[in-house]
């Protein structure tokens, strides 16, 4: 388990450097003008002419970025990022809008982490489950005197003419089970 938070840790923190590199590039590309910040007319030229910008702001995971996309969306999203009002996206302001992304996209990745490790839990507990259920029927095959406890003998025999118990044990991972059917 900590070496799976470890590895989630690990790889939180290299996506939200690629992130980061990225929304600052396509802030870049964005302002044409270099101003340092962003307007309507440069946000519309970008979206319409730039496939990384659209697609970043596609797949952002910030629904007001997103909205940037969208043409009768578009004055309202650029107000809401727009945080003084002055008419222009400032890059503190950008990356604000930013960190609301980035949180969204963290979080979405540890629910699918977790989705994952409760399917992962899940298959275990059924192949456990299912293993414990072939291990019992192998030992009521073996147990012919059905006394609970097996003899060598019964061993040997189920070894040398049952394939249910032979197909079992070569099967089953566990070498000293698996060492019943080549005894010295």
């Amino acid at each position: 388990r900590e070496r799976r938070e470890r590895a989630a840790a690990a790889a939180d923190e290299e996506f939200s450097a690629d992130f980061l590199n990225k929304a600052r590039m396509v802030f870049e590309m964005i302002d044409e003008d270099q101003s340092g910040t962003l307007v309507k007319d440069e946000v519309v030229t970008a979206v319409q002419t730039k496939k990384d910008v659209m697609e970043f702001l596609s797949n952002c995971g910030n629904a007001n970025l997103q909205y940037l996309c969208v043409p009768s969306r578009l004055a309202q999203a650029l107000a809401v990022v727009d945080t003084d009002g002055d008419g222009e996206i400032t890059i503190t302001e950008w990356e604000s809008a930013i960190e609301t992304a980035l949180k969204a996209k963290l979080e979405q990745a540890r629910a699918r982490r977790e989705a994952q490790a409760a399917a992962d839990r899940r298959e275990l507990e059924a192949f456990t489950e299912e293993f414990l259920n072939a291990a019992r029927e192998c030992f009521k095959l073996i147990d012919v005197d059905a006394s609970g406890t097996l003899t060598k003998d019964e061993i040997v025999q189920a070894c040398k003419s049952n394939q249910k118990v032979v197909t079992f044990l070569k099967t089953c991972g566990e070498p000293n089970l698996q060492f019943l059917l080549h005894p010295p």
